[in-house]
């Protein structure tokens, strides 16, 4: 599976020196892979209430991980 291209996404940032240049929510220093790693056993407000971040946040992550697993992935001949 090809790694999605976070810059694409207006809900998170990646900063030299901000937690290693991890994906983080724009304005946080929480990685979105906490999402991820949490989804299955937190609520989206749970989410929101652990980490720091919105609702909107998570939901922009969400929707963009969901596209981009949708879209075809380019192949190189």
């Amino acid at each position: 599976m090809a790694s999605l291209d976070w810059s694409l996404c207006s809900a998170v940032e990646s900063v030299p020196g901000k937690r290693s240049g991890a994906v983080v929510f724009r304005g946080t220093r929480t990685p979105v892979s906490a999402v991820f790693e949490n989804l299955q056993d937190m609520t989206i407000e749970e989410l929101t209430q652990e980490f720091g971040v919105t609702r909107e946040q998570v939901e922009a992550v969400l929707r963009f991980a969901a596209r981009s697993a949708e879209a075809p992935v380019a192949t190189h001949r």
